[in-house]
């Protein structure tokens, strides 16, 4: 049964990955499809935000699907059709940014995140009251005595 959920898993997932790329998009050259396969693996679409432009929907994902694919037909190398895209849609569109000035927000924002949330756990466990039950008053003190009165005289009686 764990199989068949498994594979069941895997095949809808390689299944939502193909259906993206339409069959009039697909190269006649197997390696050079293999390539903007690979390519496209590595650019975000801009509009789905985290998924990348091989496996979405999206009307621009389609159009650079397209521009990756015409790129590649020109004679550019993989690099030089990434670099192309960087600079029409900045770093923003690589699924992995590089680490500068402008990308150091994307990178320390997981870390930030971390940190404020063990901040936040750790003065919410400061604040809290302590578990320890308060001690009885006098009255209600005399009242639980009077309650188990009958309970120590059957006790000793034993």
């Amino acid at each position: 049964m764990r199989r068949f959920i498994a594979t069941l898993f895997v095949g809808l997932s390689l299944a939502s990955a193909t259906f993206a790329v339409e069959p009039d998009e697909i190269l006649p050259d197997p390696v050079m499809e293999e390539r903007a396969r690979e390519i496209s693996k590595q650019l975000r679409c801009v509009v789905c935000q985290n998924q990348d432009i091989d496996s979405s929907n999206a009307g621009v994902a389609r159009d650079l699907r397209l521009l990756v694919r015409e790129r590649l037909v020109a004679g550019d190398s993989n690099a030089e059709v990434i670099a192309y895209v960087r600079a029409r849609y900045g770093d923003y569109v690589l699924m992995s940014p590089p680490l500068n000035g402008a990308t150091f927000a994307l990178w320390a924002a997981p870390f930030v995140l971390v940190l404020l949330s063990v901040g936040a756990f750790v003065i919410v466990v400061r604040r809290r009251p302590s578990q320890q039950p308060a001690g009885l008053d006098e009255v209600e003190q005399a009242e639980l005595d009077a309650l188990l009165a009958p309970t120590k005289q059957d006790g000793n009686t034993s």
